[in-house]
């Protein structure tokens, strides 16, 4: 699956790109789609942040993003790492006491704020003092009209000013005379779509997720089981873990240590995200489908052979294959996500204990029967107990491939 996102460049005085404006899109049509605020931006987070990640997409430069209302309330920039953003409260927010709560919340957790295309009124006072960045929708509010407020707002030594949708030279001449910090407009240059590779995620587990986390007491076992049966959620956790976010002092081992590790409101608004942004994807793809029943393989082979090792070598399975489906090379991916040592060094095909037990498994879909007879030998498994934990890694596959199945069409 392709995801698609555009980045505008944010210039200063000297023409320098110092930010990019990150924008949803649907496709390679450079316009934004017809899709309802809040979805368009989790859309955008999932796509870009747990993705590929914000740095890559913006080349290391600060991101802006806008948040509607609920977003904000939610407290959804927080999943995203204070350093690397610029929360854009959008046009259409109401400056109302709650909003400004959340706001000062963000504004304490270190985010800087803007105001996206602003048209001064009272309301918005408490919010210029805690905002770091005023943007003016030059073609909605031309600059002859609001000469004076920039005069005023210019006073505040810590707040910036962004002229956007400039057009001309003489439109950014104008702006910088009249003492603007930063420009974005056609006249530099049109957003830019980057195209990405994405896993499908299964909407049976983003519902059967959601639910568990609606409960009052998180059961962190049950979330852990939806999320082994979904490749794409289990991805997007381990990058959300190394986002930046916050630091991770050891290599993840399994995905319910991956869950602890989040904590409690992470993990519900994590959730809510992807909730949000995924409801309607389509069903899980044959490769996810088969790391799926990969992990589930690798994992029975495992508490045979080596039992302390079986929550690694689920996690080894069911990323065997996200170098195929994200179209990029396995060094690549292993270096976005925080797993443990002995997974990676069996991905990346180094001589261990796991990399024979996936070995195995490789051999036995192949049905390279003399291949599979060598690698038994080296983890002393008997081959003929293979074809029992085939059946049921199959079996525990289709359970939600059919559970998905039943979601889709009812």
């Amino acid at each position: 699956m392709k995801v698609y996102t555009a980045r505008q460049a944010i210039l200063n005085r000297k023409k320098q790109v110092v930010a990019y404006e990150l924008l949803f899109r649907d496709g390679l049509n450079n316009a934004f789609p017809d899709v309802e605020s809040n979805q368009a931006t989790a859309k955008l987070l999932l796509d870009s942040q747990f993705n590929q990640g914000l740095k890559e997409i913006t080349s290391g430069k600060k991101a802006l993003i806008n948040f509607p209302e609920r977003a904000l309330l939610d407290l959804i920039p927080s999943l995203l790492p204070a350093d690397q953003v610029i929360i854009e409260i959008l046009e259409d927010v109401k400056p109302t006491p709650e909003v400004y709560e959340a706001c000062r919340q963000l504004f304490h957790k270190g985010y800087k704020l803007a105001l996206d295309d602003f048209v001064y009124s009272k309301p918005w006072v408490p919010f210029i003092k805690i905002c770091r960045l005023i943007k003016f929708d030059i073609m909605a509010t031309p600059l002859d009209s609001i000469a004076p407020l920039v005069n005023k707002l210019k006073q505040n030594k810590s707040l910036k000013l962004l002229a956007e949708k400039v057009e001309t030279n003489e439109e950014y001449l104008q702006a910088k005379a009249m003492g603007f910090d930063y420009f974005q407009g056609y006249f530099f240059c049109k957003p830019q779509i980057i195209e990405q590779r994405d896993v499908d995620s299964s909407q049976a587990a983003i519902i059967a997720i959601y639910n568990e986390v609606l409960r009052d007491n998180l059961n962190y076992e049950s979330i852990s089981k939806h999320f082994e049966h979904d490749t794409a959620l289990s991805y997007k956790l381990l990058r959300f873990i190394n986002s930046g976010l916050f630091a991770v002092r050891e290599e993840i081992g399994s995905l319910r240590q991956a869950l602890v590790y989040l904590g409690e409101d992470r993990v519900k608004k994590f959730v809510c995200l992807i909730m949000t942004a995924h409801l309607a994807q389509n069903k899980p793809t044959e490769l996810t489908q088969l790391s799926i029943v990969r992990a589930r393989f690798c994992e029975l082979i495992a508490k045979k052979v080596s039992p302390g090792m079986s929550n690694n070598a689920f996690i080894m399975g069911l990323f065997s294959l996200i170098d195929a489906i994200l179209d990029k090379s396995m060094e690549d991916v292993l270096l976005t996500l925080p797993i443990a040592d002995p997974i990676k060094e069996a991905l990346l095909g180094k001589s261990n204990i796991l990399y024979h037990i996936l070995e195995v498994e490789k051999s036995y879909e192949k049905a390279s029967w003399w291949a599979m007879k060598q690698a038994c030998e080296k983890i002393n498994i008997d081959e003929a107990e293979l074809v029992k934990y085939y059946t049921e890694a199959i079996s525990w596959a289709n359970s939600y491939k059919s559970l998905n199945n039943t979601n889709c069409t009812n």
